[in-house]
């Protein structure tokens, strides 16, 4: 295996941080991985940056030690290093590059009022999670620390500095940071020009010189320091002088994992959150359920992102396991997984009248400002264990179907989607139900449970391999996957019709409960 052709991958995701390595021939040769999970304090989701360094240097030396393992070489350099992260969120940091506010992640629903004046001053949707409706937050609270942001970025950004001591991000993470005027590739200045009106005299400087500085996939965005290397590999023996490329979000990762970049292409990424990313190359009508984002490249994307994707399946999974243990001591979770997903397929297409509102956190979509599972069915509905299975599973969809039906009231179609993350590793039961709820076919490729890390590992070797006017797409479609194995599931009519019944259902019970907690509000 040639290293100097090797490139190395590393996602900050919502429950885990993953390393993995690619060799020349685009195939996955090691990997480590780090656990973490976020935590509530007060009324904020954040993670700990320095949990964040930690998981870093953590899935860092079990992906070396698996390569040192696997080959009997030591791993002291490679071709190219990329970082991806959870996209949006608000990290703020002084001018001696101290952090002066807590991360407030992508999960948080405390900015409707900025979101809101900024969406209509913008006359463009600026949702609750974007890095520019916390900082508006921020300042309508008057919150101290305003007064001293020198600059500001997100995870992925941060970990990039860390690194490489460059303040650049990726078009893609930057488009959940402020809008994009996506003909330059960069901030739009119209809207650059209105925020900084709005707020006159209350940031030390412009908007556009607190945000990360921008470049496209393709382009280097600094190199391995010194210091840098030593914080990623402790042991010392990584050399410094790496190219990386751009930083991105895990959104857009995604996108290069599935190779679903190209106009008319989409996928969906379930795992804590779970969202549809459209590439249209137009902005479209402007939705409050709709985001408009870039691709890698800078191309229109219409994401529709939903705050709940599996976390409630993993307490129900977590529950299920505590009753084995009780039973007879004997707990295994991927087993329990793999019969949960199983039974889903022979439960009823409309889950029998099952609903359940799998709301960890609150949902933007559907106007619920904090966390409630609710699990509720209808009366004479007969509660089977392969119902219930299905209901779990149909529920992840739920809200990202509410989404995407606007998505193609307002023209926008797509033919197929391409499905990644941890939810689709467990037999085909999320891709034979998903597939119902779209109604088009769902495919999976064999990345499909490393999504993320993969796609940056890949935008890392296109920055040393493309060739004169080679766009990302071409090199994906005609090197990357030109032999890639793809699985596809093709809807069912009967599902399909099963699925719209269950939706319906649960669109009345979420609107009913959004309303009634409007009415008690007022």
């Amino acid at each position: 295996m040639n290293l100097e052709k090797s490139s190395i991958g590393i996602e900050f995701g919502s429950t885990r941080i993953k390393a993995v390595l690619v060799d020349e021939n685009y195939i996955f040769r090691a990997s480590g991985s780090y656990k973490w999970e976020n935590s509530k304090e007060g009324d904020i989701w954040t993670y700990s940056l320095e949990e964040a360094i930690i998981g870093l240097q953590s899935c860092f030396a079990l992906m070396k030690s698996d390569y040192e393992k696997k080959y009997n070489q030591k791993l002291t350099v490679v071709g190219s290093i990329g970082i991806s992260g959870m996209m949006h969120g608000y990290l703020v940091f002084d001018k001696n590059d101290s952090q002066i506010c807590e991360y407030r992640t992508w999960r948080n629903t405390i900015t409707q009022k900025a979101s809101e004046e900024l969406s209509d001053l913008f006359d463009f949707n600026v949702p609750q999670r974007w890095s520019i409706s916390h900082l508006y937050h921020a300042i309508l609270n008057n919150e101290n620390h305003v007064k001293d942001i020198e600059w500001m970025t997100t995870l992925s950004g941060f970990v990039h500095f860390v690194l490489t001591g460059q303040k650049i991000i990726g078009v893609g993470d930057a488009s959940g940071m402020f809008p994009i005027d996506e003909q330059k590739a960069d901030y739009d200045e119209i809207m650059i020009q209105r925020f900084d009106s709005l707020v006159k005299g209350k940031l030390s400087k412009g908007i556009y010189d607190i945000l990360p500085r921008i470049l496209k996939a393709g382009e280097i965005a600094g190199y391995l320091t010194k210091e840098g290397s030593r914080i990623l590999d402790v042991s010392g023996e990584l050399m410094p002088g790496i190219p990386f490329c751009p930083c991105e979000g895990d959104a857009e990762t995604g996108m290069v994992a599935t190779n679903s970049i190209g106009i008319g292409t989409g996928n969906i990424s379930a795992g804590t959150s779970i969202f549809a990313m459209i590439v249209t190359g137009r902005r479209g009508t402007r939705h409050r359920e709709i985001d408009i984002v870039t691709t890698p490249t800078g191309e229109c994307v219409s994401m529709i992102h939903c705050n709940n994707g599996t976390s409630d399946l993993d307490g129900w999974i977590e529950m299920f396991g505590d009753f084995l243990k009780r039973y007879n001591g004997d707990v295994d979770h991927n087993k329990i997984y793999e019969i949960l997903f199983k039974s889903a397929l022979e439960g009823s297409s409309d889950c029998n009248g099952m609903i359940n509102i799998n709301y960890v956190a609150g949902e933007e979509i559907t106007k619920f400002n904090e966390g409630s599972p609710i699990f509720t069915r209808l009366f004479g509905s007969e509660f089977s264990f392969a119902d219930l299975s299905r209901t779990l599973i149909s529920s992840i969809y739920a809200t990202l179907s509410i989404g995407l039906r606007i998505l193609q009231d307002d023209g926008i179609s797509f033919s197929r989607i391409t499905g990644h993350g941890g939810l689709f590793k467990t037999g085909n039961a999320a891709q034979i139900i998903l597939s119902a709820a779209l109604g088009v076919p769902v495919s999976t490729m064999n990345t499909a449970g490393e999504g993320g890390s993969y796609g940056i590992a890949i935008l890392a070797k296109y920055m040393i391999e493309k060739t004169k006017n080679e766009s990302l797409e071409s090199y994906l479609s005609d090197k990357v996957y030109a032999e890639s194995e793809i699985k596809t599931v093709f809807p069912k009519e009967e599902d399909i019709r099963g699925y719209k019944i269950f939706l319906d259902r649960y669109s009345s019970f979420v609107h009913s409960i959004s309303f009634a907690n409007k009415a008690r509000e007022v």
